[in-house]
């Protein structure tokens, strides 16, 4: 039975009643209007409140991105770093717009499937595909931040220089760590009891923030009255040479550097797979009472960024390097905490990512397989592999932030919410000529054109060599 539309002469097509449905009331679950059969997002009614959700989705928003906001802002400038933070935070709410408004129409609650319904099975491989190369990304990252942060913690301890000895090695840390602590964590069948894991690491990234701004008033600028102190405090991997020696800050600056500094902005905000499964537990959800949602956690994200940024290159300035903590001395006490708070959220993190590419790999591969134990065990180990080769053969945090932010990050971001919008929403409510599609289209042609710039120099970075020359 089709449904009729007062304000039309005939009936509605099938796509839009759910866009209408979503308008009206986001495919009501309680008290549907009188006659009509509600269309169901999902089959229980969510329970988790306002705030909580809040800060599930900060929680996804926020990690590891935010170690290497600093380096960005050192290669950009300080107003051109906020004026790019926030254009990034902006497009990313629309984004979000777009995704919950394909949500409402089909009435779907995950991302690969919101791909299968625009494109088919090749589209939901392919929005696969990126989840798992963005969580590959987020892993390797991970892991580069023990094999740097974990030498210098237990050198510090021991009174070693990191480096020294064969159980200082980064690299072999990594696979110690990955072994002894991670894996038995990532087969694990089940990921609830890991939960509290999300909220430690915001704990750790807030207690970051508020010793990065402690340690600017406490340092302040270190010409000619503390520099000498922190060189002889430096470890020997750690030069100081030009280190604060101009405490000039730059407002506006371009350099070849520039080419990894977006990329990390817009890794540090991906967290699209996540939102139609916190949409789906939202209580009395609606896209305006989701959308606040994101608003509200980009809002925050977008603030706590912006003061590591700002209060990290106020410290080091062009001096900063690709993971800021790195830049900081050994042994300062303070920072020895920071560094061990953020290597305990990022070690139990690992297993929370790779959850999602186990599944969806098990998805596409076996999708008509019951659960296995060495199929389960065995996706888990070839994962840990690759990422651990990754790391152990990338040389700086910056490339794995700036690889990622240039290909999975633009795709979840700005190119497959706008397809999404293009395809699922019925052309008989919005055509293509109507602005929120045009919106829609431009919004997906900036998302390749960012894509294709940010790759391109890096590569001629690559090619040219200057991302060594450059000492980071």
């Amino acid at each position: 039975m089709e449904l009729q539309d007062p304000k039309m002469n005939g009936a509605l097509p099938a796509g839009a009643v759910g866009y209408r449905q979503e308008h009206e009331g986001f495919l009501p679950s309680h008290s549907p209007a009188p006659g009509r059969k509600p269309t169901q997002f999902m089959d229980f009614e969510g329970k988790t409140s306002f705030g909580m959700s809040v800060f599930n989705l900060s929680n996804a928003i926020m990690g590891s991105g935010i170690l290497g906001l600093a380096y960005a802002m050192a290669h950009t400038g300080v107003l051109f770093f906020l004026a790019l933070l926030l254009c990034i935070a902006l497009l990313s709410s629309y984004s979000i717009h777009l995704l919950l408004t394909c949500a409402g129409v089909v009435g779907i609650r995950a991302y690969e499937q919101l791909g299968q319904r625009a494109f088919g099975p090749a589209g939901k491989v392919v929005v696969a595909a990126v989840i798992c190369l963005h969580n590959v990304g987020a892993m390797s990252s991970y892991l580069f931040i023990i094999k740097s942060e974990l030498p210098l913690v237990i050198g510090t301890f021991l009174g070693m220089e990191p480096e020294g000895d064969w159980f200082l090695k980064g690299n072999l840390l990594i696979i110690i760590v990955s072994v002894f602590i991670i894996l038995p964590l990532a087969l694990m069948k089940h990921l609830g009891y890991l939960g509290y894991t999300s909220g430690l690491s915001l704990t750790c990234m807030l207690f970051f923030l508020i010793s990065v701004i402690y340690k600017k008033f406490q340092l302040g600028c270190a010409v000619g009255r503390n520099e000498t102190a922190m060189e002889s405090e430096a470890p020997l991997d750690h030069p100081t040479q030009g280190l604060n020696r101009s405490c000039e800050a730059q407002m506006f600056t371009v350099d070849s550097q520039m080419s990894y500094t977006v990329p990390i902005m817009a890794f540090a905000f991906v967290c699209h797979p996540e939102v139609l499964p916190i949409y789906t537990e939202l209580c009395r959800p609606s896209q305006r009472r989701m959308q606040a949602v994101a608003n509200v956690s980009i809002g925050a994200m977008f603030c706590m960024y912006g003061l590591t940024a700002t209060f990290g290159y106020l410290t080091f300035y062009s001096s900063v390097k690709p993971e800021m903590l790195h830049t900081y001395s050994q042994k300062d006490l303070l920072i020895l905490c920071v560094r061990l708070a953020v290597l305990l959220a990022v070690t139990l993190t690992v297993p929370v990512v790779l959850f999602p590419i186990r599944r969806a790999l098990q998805q596409l591969l076996f999708p008509s397989k019951a659960f296995s134990w060495p199929r389960h065990v065995a996706i888990a180990l070839v994962l840990l592999v690759l990422v651990n080769v990754l790391v152990i053969c990338v040389s700086t945090i910056r490339d794995i932030f700036g690889v990622i932010g240039s290909t999975s990050a633009p795709s979840l971001i700005f190119i497959l919410p706008s397809i999404f919008y293009l395809r699922i929403v019925p052309s008989e409510v919005k055509p293509l000529c109507f602005w929120p599609k045009v919106w829609a289209l431009c919004f997906g042609a900036l998302g390749v054109l960012f894509m294709v710039i940010s790759l391109g120099f890096m590569f001629a970075n690559w090619a040219t060599g200057q991302s060594r020359v450059s000492g980071h």
